[in-house]
């Protein structure tokens, strides 16, 4: 099955050299290795090739040429090596059957290459997968890729071919056989130089950096089995809570795909509706509430949702305003929030609610009972920072549902723009290690923050 799953792509020549040294080379890019000696030349070519068929996620195809010739092997991303194609025996010895693990030191990678001698027909000694290898003396046989390969026994010839003529042969049930291989292949580099070189007919592959970045949109692109809700919260204004929830809910409306509805559900009147598209009505969520009987009817249609709630064109979710009647007398309760998540719940896979000030008013607990997750965003400043710490301890203090909401919370901090435009180089840097400093106490955050003199006033 290894061999079937190892694609032509990535294109991987190993070469192993008598004087210590070898090269690794994948699509062109070329790896020189230099080691104290052989062992550990090939414990660091294998260490090379296993982490490509890691980022693959399946079995990679490397031509070898070692001291023995050419030849062909597999690389599985844990490290195992099997053989792909015959390879020139060694004369001096036969080549065994060691499953060998990537050596990460040359002590490892002079224990796991060395073969050991083929066994008798007549006396077979049992072999022990935990037993150390001794490593080869300086005029044994040179180490080759040969003695990487993992076959099917680790027994003699003797042993192996009684067992197959005691045990007759079996077919594979078709239950257990598929042909179909679900791992997915490495595109190319799209980001910084190696996009460039990409573009330009030079296949290369993605960087660190880009690769975490593509880790974490798939992430983000999951579904999960019904609805899920975010809470943004900081009970300090200017906490860069309505952006947190308008990025995070472009974020996932865009790349998961699903339903998604960022919520204002301040306590009076919120912004969220000022700082995004407006649709071609005035509803907000006191509307939804009055007519939540019949969009919950068996009857409803999905469509009929948007003549309450405001879609965003670009980023592909909707928004749900608050209350803005000039009076502005009306705060919402725990069980209207209880009839709007109700409805919302009915019409999107995804809930982002964005949140008042106050941690003690009735709609905000509520939220907080509904909460799948909770995301706590601060700045770069005291008390937007000690305002984060409250809330969490706050939420904490009150146990169960609250206490591990508070636990598993997601911080963010970010930096205000507005001050970086007005800052001086030092003032900037000393707000950059504020940053840091912050983001290193949360979560929990629960120490208190001291004031700090060299923040500037923002």
């Amino acid at each position: 099955m290894m061999e079937t799953q190892a694609l032509d792509f990535p294109k991987i020549n190993a070469v192993l050299r008598t004087n210590g040294t070898g090269e690794v080379t994948i699509n062109g890019t070329s790896h020189a290795i230099e080691a104290a000696d052989e062992a550990a030349v090939l414990g660091e070519a294998l260490r090379l090739i296993s982490e490509t068929a890691a980022q693959l996620g399946r079995p990679v195809r490397v031509s070898t040429t070692d001291p023995d010739g050419q030849g062909l092997i597999i690389v599985s991303p844990e490290g195992v090596v099997s053989e792909a194609a015959p390879i020139k025996p060694t004369p001096k010895r036969e080549q065994d059957t060691l499953p060998v693990p990537v050596a990460s030191s040359p002590e490892i990678a002079k224990a796991t290459t060395t073969a050991a001698p083929a066994p008798t027909p007549g006396s077979v000694p049992d072999a022990s997968p935990a037993e150390e290898v001794p490593a080869r003396p300086a005029d044994a046989a040179p180490v080759t890729f040969g003695a990487a390969v993992t076959h099917a026994s680790a027994q003699g010839p003797a042993r192996a071919s009684t067992a197959a003529a005691a045990e007759p042969a079996t077919r594979r049930s078709l239950k257990d056989t598929s042909f179909l291989i679900s791992a997915p292949v490495l595109q190319p580099a799209t980001r910084g130089w190696r996009g460039v070189l990409s573009r330009l007919g030079f296949r290369m592959d993605p960087s660190a950096e880009e690769l975490a970045e593509r880790e974490d949109i798939r992430t983000v692109s999951q579904h999960w089995p019904g609805p899920r809700t975010v809470a943004v919260v900081n009970r300090k204004g200017g906490a860069n809570k309505t952006p947190t929830v308008v990025m995070l809910s472009a974020i996932l409306a865009r790349y998961s795909g699903a339903a998604t509805v960022a919520w204002d559900n301040n306590e009076s009147q919120g912004t969220l509706g000022w700082r995004t598209e407006k649709g071609g009505h005035n509803n907000s969520v006191l509307d939804l509430i009055d007519s939540s009987h019949a969009l919950l009817s068996p009857s409803a249609q999905a469509a009929e949702i948007a003549q309450f709630v405001h879609h965003q064109t670009s980023d592909k979710f909707d928004v749900l305003r608050s209350d803005e009647n000039e009076e502005g007398d009306h705060e919402v309760t725990a069980e209207e929030v209880d009839i709007a998540h109700q409805v919302l719940t009915r019409y999107y896979r995804l809930i982002v609610m964005d949140s008042g000030n106050t941690a003690r008013a009735a709609n905000w607990r509520r939220m907080i009972h509904h909460t799948n997750q909770l995301v706590v965003p601060v700045t770069a400043i005291e008390d937007r920072a000690e305002a984060a710490r409250l809330t969490l301890q706050t939420l904490e203090s009150r146990g169960g549902h609250d206490a591990e909401l508070a636990r598993n919370a997601v911080v963010i901090v970010s930096e205000s723009t507005d001050a970086k435009r007005s800052m001086s180089g030092d003032a900037l840097k000393r707000a950059k290690d504020e940053a840091r400093r912050i983001a290193d106490a949360s979560p929990p955050m629960y120490e208190p923050l001291s004031a700090s003199p060299t923040i500037p006033p923002w």
